[in-house]
C-alpha cells in the first residue's frame, strides 16, 4: 500500500511502489464481456506507481495498492482529512485478499468489506462523518488470461493494446451520466463546472454498488489505473503519447505522467499505476504475508471539521470548513475572555 505522506512543500513527490517479475451487488457488465478466452499463458511483468500531492493540495488523500496480482487506486473525499482516512482503509482491506482468491466476486466482497468498515468509522466517529472513497481494482488472473476489474467512483482504468487506448471503467460522475445519457458531449464533459461531482464512492452509504467486469488479457497489454488527478489534466491523446514515448516503460510512463499533470495544473493529488502483461508461464510468487486486520491498522487522522453527508460528492474540502474551525476558536476565546472579564468585575 502506498501513500502521499504530509510534506512541508505543497508540490511533493514519492515514489511508492515499483515490481519487476522475470522474462453487496454487481453492476451491469458490458455486451461484448468475454470470460476467460485469452486462455492463459500470460503473465505480469514491470509495473510502477507513483503518487504526487500535486501544485495546489496541502495533503494527498489518494492511496494505491501495487502488489501483484492486485493493482489498486483509491482517492479519498470527505473533506479535512477525512477522505485520506478513508482511502487508506480501502487499500487496506483489499490487501487482505486471501492467497489465491482471484476474480471479480473477489474484488465485489472486498470492496463491500471496505465500504462496511469506512461507513462504520464514519458512523462512530463526528470528525469523519461523510468521508468515503473511490476506488479502481484489477486482479490478474494469470492462469486463466484475464484480468477482472472493481470499480466505484470517477477513477479509471485504462488498457493500452497495439497502440489503442481503451477506458475499462465507467465514470460515477455527474458528467459521466450526462455523457452516457446523450446529454453531454466528452468535449463539454471536460470543461463541465460540475465535472468533479460523484454519483458514486465507497463508504458514505450503507450499501454501495459495485461495477465489474472480466476481460481476457494478451501479450503486450500495459494497464493503467489513474485518480482524476491526472484524467482532470491530460486528455487520452496526450496519456498515449506519453506512454509510447516512454517506451511503454511503467516506470517512465509514471513519471511522464505525473509530471504532465502538474505542468497543466495540477489542480488535484495524481496517483498513476502502470503494469504490463507478458507472454510466458504464470509466476508463483511468494506466498504473502498475512496483513493485520484493519482494526490494527495505525491510520492517523488529523480532521478540521466535520464534512456533512450528502447523496453526491465533491473532491476535496474546500476553504469552507478551515473557516467554520476558525470562526468556532475564535468564538471559544471570545467566550472564555468574556468569563474572566465577569469574574473580576465582580
Amino acid at each position: 500500500m502506498g501513500r502521499g505522506h504530509r510534506f512541508d512543500e505543497r508540490h511533493a513527490r514519492q515514489r511508492r511502489s515499483r515490481h519487476d517479475r522475470p522474462a453487496a451487488r454487481t453492476g451491469r457488465r458490458r455486451p461484448n464481456r468475454q470470460d476467460g478466452s485469452a486462455g492463459g499463458d500470460v503473465r505480469t511483468g514491470r509495473g510502477s506507481a507513483l503518487t504526487d500531492t500535486g501544485r495546489r493540495r496541502l495533503h494527498n488523500e489518494d492511496t494505491f495498492v501495487c502488489e501483484p496480482p492486485l493493482f489498486a487506486v483509491a482517492d479519498g473525499v470527505g473533506g479535512a482529512q477525512a477522505g485520506e482516512v478513508a482511502s487508506l482503509l480501502a487499500a487496506a482491506t483489499l490487501e487482505e485478499r486471501a492467497a489465491g482468491a482471484l476474480g471479480e466476486e473477489t474484488l465485489t466482497t472486498l470492496i463491500v468489506e471496505a465500504n462496511n468498515r469506512i461507513y462504520a468509522r464514519a458512523f462512530d466517529d463526528p470528525a469523519a462523518a461523510g468521508m468515503g472513497t473511490v476506488v479502481t481494482a484489477l486482479l490478474v488472473d494469470e492462469t486463466a488470461g484475464t484480468v477482472s476489474i472493481g470499480h466505484v467512483g470517477d477513477s479509471r482504468a485504462y488498457r493500452l493494446r497495439d497502440g489503442a487506448l481503451e477506458q475499462l471503467t465507467p465514470d460515477h460522475s455527474l458528467v459521466g451520466e450526462l455523457v452516457r445519457s446523450g446529454r453531454l458531449s466528452i468535449e463539454e464533459a471536460e470543461q463541465h463546472p460540475h465535472r468533479s461531482v460523484i454519483t458514486r464512492a465507497v463508504g458514505t452509504e450503507p450499501l454501495v454498488e459495485v461495477h465489474t467486469d472480466t476481460l481476457p488479457a494478451l501479450p503486450g497489454d500495459l494497464y493503467l489505473i489513474c485518480s482524476d488527478g491526472l484524467t482532470d489534466m491530460v486528455k487520452d491523446t496526450l496519456i498515449v503519447e506519453l506512454i509510447v514515448a516512454a517506451d511503454l516503460d511503467p516506470d517512465r510512463a509514471a513519471e511522464a505522467l505525473v509530471d504532465a499533470a502538474n505542468a497543466a495544473g495540477g489542480i488535484d493529488n495524481i496517483t498513476v499505476l502502470l503494469f504490463e502483461i507478458l507472454a510466458g508461464d504464470p509466476v508463483s510468487g511468494p506466498t504473502p504475508a498475512v496483513p493485520a486486520p484493519v482494526s490494527e491498522v495505525e491510520i492517523e487522522m488529523e480532521v478540521e471539521v466535520a464534512a456533512p453527508a450528502a447523496p453526491v460528492h465533491r473532491h476535496g474540502a474546500g476553504a469552507g470548513g478551515r473557516w467554520v474551525a476558525l470562526l468556532t476558536i475564535l468564538l471559544a476565546i471570545a467566550i472564555a475572555a468574556f468569563v474572566i472579564w465577569w469574574s473580576l468585575k465582580r
